[in-house]
Order: structure tokens, then C-alpha cells, then sequence
């Protein structure tokens, strides 16, 4: 009332403020005293936060039954600043967990102390600790009877562990830290079994480039080691070869992996820094693990993924408005099965499609089943229910146009993803697992096939877990394993839904990492400058194989999450095309003097490929034909076959009608047309005889002959009167007298108005030209050129 009779903006009198202060601790002094009189805490609920972190390193058996005894280990550290004192680790059973949702609940509280803790079991089931000293980690085990344990009906129980104790700041007992897992209870035969089936992926990235060693072995070029890592004693592929064997699963192969273990076992190279390489030398581990495969798939059901294990969704969504890109998913289905059954000699299943995360919609359908498959692994994320079920119904569904598809169970499939690198974390994931699938299968008496589609490469310690969760399912009474080709064939529930979700309702997280439109682009790119390569080969596999696989791998679900080593793939095989390409060319040419009405021009093509190169077409063009011909037109084709490492020339016969300089273009083309290579431009001067100059030279020429003929006429008549003077003479000398040593006056050596005699040069005539006439005919081999 004192505050109500204050005027608004004036300050209260001396005495006002007095009875006000008096009022407001009178009105406290009853709140006060009730806090005081409180009690400290709930022992269970005290602390709002784990002063202690519990740590539940295993639990075994992990699916117990009667008469077994179960233990419990791990480790609990102090997190606080004090001394933790008189403090146990004890047991407790929660409530008994009766849905799905309830234990994903429970799993996302399973240290939160705020949350609803069970009765410890107690008595000497339980490990003390005089003190836990802040920041030490301090090892437990408890064992104990699972009679003990008071556990009720059939299903799945909240299990936990718990720390108690006390500190200076707080001394009364307390949970102080707790971890919560669960206890998958069936001690006998269930009457219906869940048919379990687990995909074991043996999936790695892409390794193998697309160039390969000079020579003609092809040696394989690797872009890293990592794959040596991968599959040597203790890698991931390692572990995940040396675990399956053992486990009922149904083995799922990328085809591109065998490949490239196989690559191995030869002679194979390591990509160094620029264009260097080195040589590799894990040999004996490739030959070791593809031996160690051989023998754990025998039997056993295989899944062979299209090779390099493509991106449907990528595809789906950014490659089939390219051109031809579907036609590499058919090629990598039809590579699949042949290079399965040429390393591991087992005929695999090449009717499923796997897209990433199982995640589907009409698109991503058309496209896997494009290339010849009638099933797709999707997941009950993307394909949800929508129907009333109240139970998870079997995985196979019948979607139309003779297409199955095959829902993998969403929990099951991701449990161990995540870091499971510490051993609390590995336990926590297979209880978990363990309870989900129990729980499953309590669901309904009807029973069920249900598909487990874990990630596509998970690490070695998900492999490890996932391998502990399938022991453990394995010794259960509720499941039984079955492969994946009777999970596709199982009876549908007919309920389940059938409807494929829309386009827009494909995550975008997924779509984020999808290959762009671009890269399909490139892909086509590259495709193209192999077709017009390959057709001037005379083998073919050297070249269309290695880059058929290439472009495979440039589609792979491998590299989300890694667009700029991508795209520095795609580019390497665009490059590598390209530089094979450019080792068949037209060698430059200087500028050629032509003299005269007609000669040949040569032009080389060199060859630097190891094999040799046919249906090339080499075609010389003159860009002024009234002035230089090649042959009788404007141009001038030849067939040209080089062999490999060497050079040849191709000679073409020109004609000449003017003088000038004429360009002059090579090119070379494949039979069918297109060009090949760039072309070579050079100029030829041509210097022409005209019809002066020829009547000039005509004219000289005739001189010399009619003053040639009348010379040896003049000789001729002198002989004739030197015969007749050389009879007897007036002295009576004999006719074998000694010759007159000067000769007949009348034997001159030139006459007054006779042409001259004959000059021993000649005429002078025009320099040497550079294409003198000659065959037109090719030339030889040619010389090897140094590569």
C-alpha cells in the first residue's frame, strides 16, 4: 500500500522506505526457514550433472538366458575437483521396455542422472571404492548371477550402471555418474525366429588410375598405398575378411576392389609427386587376402554391385539428361559378374542395386533398374510406413513393373555408425542393436524377413562391433540368419506400404554430396575422344578397357564428400586420353620451294604408341588451287598406317600453274570422317616456268643443237679430203709416212655468221628446288622414334 500511495516519479519519505524494507524481510522469514528446513536430496537424484563418468566396457554374455552369469566391466573416472569417498559401483535393472521408441528414449538418456534410475541389485554384487581421486580412471568387474537379477516376462530391460558415493561438498550418498544400456531377455525358444539378413559390404574407394605404366604390359598405376594398408594384417578390409568368414552374412562386393587387390598381385606402380612413379611391393599381402576371400565366399552367398559401385542417385538426379550415361551404369552391370567370377571363382547375384543410405524415389528407381536389376535395396527411412501397422513388416515390397524392393530395417542399419573407437561406446551400440532386433521380433507372432544394410565402409571398429552384435545374435533364441535372395522372396506383408516417396522428399543432406551435372559432362567428353581415338587402333582393348573401367570409377558413390578429388580424377582421365591421342601426329613443316610444273611433297606422320595405328586418312589441301593442285584438284587423300614407334611419310605429286606462295593445310581423319589431331599449315613458293621463258630456253637449245650438227658435218668432209691428200707424194714416201702435225687450213674452229660452239656449262638454270621430282610413292618403315 506504501508503493500504491507513492505519486508516480517522486521518491518515498524516510519513513515509507522504512515500513517497506520492514514488510518485504517479514514476508521472506517464513520462505527462509522452509529452505532451511529442507532435506538435503533424493540419494538417487542429487547431482544434476555425472560428477562421475561410468564407463561400460562389456557385458557378457550380451544376450544371457538361464543359468548364465553375466559380468559386468568398465571403468569410472572422477570429473570432479574433489575426492569422491565410500563410493561403489552397483547394478540395477530398469523397467522393462515394451516398444521400439521407448529404448530409442532410454538411448538418448543413458547417462542423464535426471532420468528415472532402477533398484540396485546390491548385496555383494557390487565393487567399492575407498576414494576415486579426481581425474583417475578405476577398472571394475561385478559379476552375478542372473537369477539375481529378478527379471520378469520375455523382452527388453533397461540395464544400468551406476556410481555412488560422497564428497566434502556434498556428504551423503548419491548417484554420482550412471550409464544405461539395455538387457535383451528370451531365455528359451522363440516360437517364431526373426530370418535376419546382414549385408557384409567389402567396399573401398577408388584406387587404380586410368593411366598405366609405358610399355606394353600396362603396368597399373595406383594413386596411393592406401589400399596396401587396407587389406594388410590389421587394415579395415583386413579385418572385415578375417570377422566374416566366421558370421552369417551375405557378402556384397564392389567389383572395382577385386580389380584392383588383382592389379596388385603383379607388378603395379604408386602415383609419386608430378608425373613420377614408384614401384609397389605388397604383392604377397594382395595374393594373401584374395586367397583368404576365395575361401570365406565359398558357399556363401555373393552380391556383386555394378562396377566401381556408381552413384545411382547422382545419376537419378544430374546424368540422364547427358547423353550416355546410362550406357556406362549397363557397362559396369556387365563387367560385374565376369570379374567376380574370374578372381574369387563364385558366380555372384547382379539382381540388386544398393542406392546410398537405401534412400529412394521414382527416379533413383528407373535408374537402378535401367541396367537389369529387378531389386533395390532401400531403407525404412526413405520407404516409410503409412499404412496402420503396428508391427515392422518384412522387408520385401512388391513396387510395380516387376520390381522388388527390399527395405532394409533403419535402426538396425545404423547402429554403429559414429565413433565407436572407445570400448564403452562399441558396447553400448551392440546392446542396443541387440535389444532392437529382440524387440522386433516380439512385435507380432507373424514371422518376418528382415534386411540389415549397414554403411558402405565402416571403420574397424564398427566392422568389430558389428561383428560382436552378430556373435551375440547368432547364440540368441529369437533370430535366425537367412540371405538376401530369399529376403527378396519372402511373401509381403500386405499391409507394408508399396509407395515410393517423391523427389522432393529425397534428403538434401544426400543431394548436397551428389556429383554435379558437370561431371557427367566430362564423362561424355572423355567418352567421345575414345571413340574417335580407339577407331585408328588395331587393338582396341589396350585403350577401351582401362578407360571403360576409368570413367566407371569417375561415377562412383566413393567420392561424396571428396568433389575436389573428384573432379582431379576426371580430369587426370580426360588428360590421359588427350596425351595418347596427340602421340599420333602430323610432324610441323618449313615453308617448301617448288619449282617447275610439277613434283611431290612429303608429309610425315609419327606414330608413338606402342602398337601401330591404321584407318588414318591423310588429306593435303592447297587453299589456291589455280595456282597449286595436289593431284589434279584442290586436295588429295591417302591412307596412312604407321607402326607403332615409328614415323612415316606420305607423299603427294602437286602441279604448279602460277608463281606465288601457296598455304598448304595437312590434316589427318579417321575413315568415318571426323578429324583427328590438329592439322599443319605451311606455305609453298612456287616459282613457274613461263611460256616466254620456255620459248627462250626452247630457242637456245635448238642453237646449239644446229651448230653441234653442223660442226660434225665440218669434220666429217675434212676427214674425207685428209684421206684423199694421204696417198703417195712426189718423194715417194710410203702412205705410213708420220701425220701432218698441224692439220688442213681448212679445218676452222669457228665460222663468220655460224652459232657458236657448244659451252661446256651449258645453259645457266634455276636453283636446285627443294621438291625435285621423284615417285610419288610412299616411303618405307622409317626410323623407331625415341619416345
Amino acid at each position: 500500500m506504501a508503493e500504491a500511495a507513492d505519486f508516480q516519479g517522486t521518491s518515498p519519505s524516510p519513513a515509507r522506505r522504512w515500513l517497506r524494507r520492514t514488510g518485504a524481510l517479514l514476508a521472506g522469514a517464513p520462505l527462509l526457514a522452509g529452505l532451511l528446513q529442507l532435506p538435503a536430496a533424493a540419494p538417487a537424484q542429487a547431482a544434476t550433472s555425472d560428477t562421475v563418468d561410468v564407463s561400460l566396457d562389456s557385458l557378457t554374455p550380451s544376450t544371457p538366458t538361464d543359468g548364465d552369469t553375466l559380468t559386468v566391466s568398465g571403468t569410472v573416472t572422477n570429473n570432479g575437483k574433489q575426492a569422491v569417498t565410500n563410493a561403489h559401483v552397483g547394478l540395477r535393472v530398469g523397467p522393462h521396455l515394451d516398444t521400439r521408441s521407448a529404448i530409442d528414449n532410454t538411448a538418448k538418456h543413458s547417462d542423464d542422472l535426471q532420468a528415472s534410475v532402477g533398484s540396485e541389485v546390491g548385496g555383494k554384487y557390487v565393487e567399492k571404492f575407498a576414494q576415486l581421486t579426481p581425474g583417475v580412471a578405476e577398472h571394475f568387474s561385478i559379476s552375478v548371477p542372473v537369477d539375481k537379477l529378478d527379471l520378469g516376462q520375455d523382452g527388453v530391460y533397461e540395464f544400468d550402471v551406476s556410481l555412488s558415493g560422497k564428497s566434502s561438498a556434498q556428504p551423503w550418498d548419491q548417484v554420482l555418474g550412471i550409464q544405461r544400456t539395455f538387457l535383451p531377455w528370451q531365455p528359451a525358444e522363440s516360437d517364431t525366429r526373426t530370418k535376419t539378413t546382414y549385408l557384409w559390404p567389402l567396399i573401398s574407394s577408388v584406387h587404380v588410375m586410368a593411366k598405366t605404366g609405358a610399355g606394353e604390359r600396362q603396368t597399373p598405376v595406383f594413386r596411393n598405398d592406401d589400399l596396401a594398408k587396407e587389406i594388410a594384417p590389421g587394415g579395415r578390409l583386413a579385418q572385415m575378411l578375417a570377422l566374416g568368414k566366421d558370421l552369417d552374412v551375405t557378402w556384397v562386393i564392389d567389383p572395382d576392389l577385386l580389380a584392383s587387390v588383382d592389379a596388385m598381385v603383379g607388378n603395379y606402380r604408386i602415383k609419386g609427386p608430378g608425373d613420377t612413379t614408384t614401384a609397389g611391393t605388397h604383392q604377397a599381402v594382395a595374393k594373401q587376402w584374395l586367397a583368404d576371400l576365395q575361401e570365406a565366399v565359398a558357399g556363401k552367398e555373393v552380391v556383386a554391385l555394378p562396377f566401381a559401385d556408381p552413384d545411382l542417385a547422382s545419376l537419378a538426379h544430374n546424368g540422364t539428361s547427358v547423353t550416355g550415361s546410362l550406357s556406362h551404369l549397363k557397362d559396369a552391370t556387365d563387367v560385374a559378374a565376369t570379374t567376380v567370377q574370374t578372381v574369387l571363382h563364385v558366380t555372384p547375384d547382379t539382381d540388386f542395386a544398393w542406392p546410398v543410405d537405401g534412400a529412394v524415389d521414382p527416379s533413383i528407381i528407373k535408374v537402378a533398374t535401367s541396367a537389369g536389376a529387378d531389386k533395390v535395396i532401400a531403407r525404412s527411412d526413405s520407404l516409410q510406413e503409412t499404412g496402420s501397422l503396428s508391427y515392422t513388416p518384412s522387408a520385401a515390397r512388391p513396387i510395380g513393373s516387376g520390381t522388388t524392393a527390399v527395405v532394409a530395417d533403419a535402426r538396425l542399419s545404423t547402429a554403429f555408425e559414429g565413433d565407436l573407437t572407445k570400448a564403452g561406446s562399441t558396447t553400448l551400440a551392440v546392446q542396443r542393436f541387440l535389444a532392437q532386433s529382440l524387440e522386433l521380433g516380439s512385435q507380432t507372432d507373424k514371422q518376418r524377413s528382415i534386411v540389415v544394410a549397414p554403411q558402405r565402409m565402416p571403420s574397424i571398429a564398427q566392422v568389430q562391433a558389428m561383428a560382436q552384435a552378430l556373435t551375440g545374435l547368432r547364440d540368441s533364441n529369437w533370430s535366425e540368419s537367412q540371405e538376401l535372395s530369399e529376403a527378396a522372396k519372402a511373401k509381403p506383408d500386405p499391409g507394408a506400404t508399396t509407395r515410393i516417396p517423391s523427389t522432393s522428399a529425397y534428403p538434401s543432406s544426400l543431394r548436397e554430396q551428389e556429383l554435379p551435372r558437370s561431371a557427367f559432362e566430362q564423362i561424355a567428353r572423355t567418352e567421345d575422344k575414345l571413340e574417335n581415338f580407339k577407331v585408328i587402333l588395331t587393338d582396341q582393348s589396350r585403350v577401351v578397357t582401362p578407360f571403360g573401367r576409368a570413367m566407371n570409377r569417375e561415377m562412383s558413390v566413393s567420392w561424396r564428400g571428396s568433389s575436389s578429388k573428384a573432379d582431379g580424377f576426371r580430369q587426370g582421365v580426360e588428360n590421359y586420353i588427350d596425351d595418347l591421342a596427340q602421340q599420333v601426329k602430323l610432324i610441323d613443316k618449313s615453308e617448301t620451294k617448288l619449282s617447275g610444273r610439277s613434283a611431290t611433297i612429303p608429309v610425315t606422320v609419327q606414330n608413338n604408341l606402342v602398337q601401330p595405328v591404321d584407318h588414318l586418312v591423310l588429306r593435303l589441301t592447297s587453299t589456291m588451287p589455280t595456282r597449286l593442285k595436289i593431284g589434279d584438284k584442290a586436295y588429295m587423300e591417302q591412307n596412312v598406317t604407321v607402326s607403332g614407334g615409328h614415323s612415316q611419310s606420305v607423299k603427294f605429286t602437286t602441279s604448279a600453274n602460277a608463281n606465288g606462295r601457296v598455304t598448304v593445310i595437312a590434316q589427318l581423319y579417321t575413315q568415318d570422317g571426323q578429324e583427328y589431331g590438329a592439322p599443319v599449315t605451311f606455305d609453298v613458293k612456287v616459282t613457274e616456268v613461263t611460256p616466254t621463258v620456255m620459248l627462250v630456253i626452247g630457242g637456245g637449245v635448238l642453237l646449239l643443237v644446229l651448230a653441234g650438227f653442223r660442226m660434225y658435218t665440218q669434220r666429217k668432209r675434212a676427214a674425207a679430203r685428209q684421206a684423199e691428200d694421204d696417198g703417195p707424194d712426189e718423194a715417194g714416201e710410203g702412205t705410213d709416212g708420220p701425220e701432218n702435225p698441224e692439220g688442213p687450213e681448212d679445218h676452222p674452229t669457228q665460222e663468220s655468221g655460224g652459232g657458236s660452239r657448244a659451252d661446256d656449262q651449258g645453259q645457266p638454270s634455276d636453283p636446285t628446288p627443294d621438291t625435285a621430282p621423284e615417285s610419288a610413292d610412299p616411303s618405307g618403315t622409317g626410323e623407331r622414334v625415341d619416345r
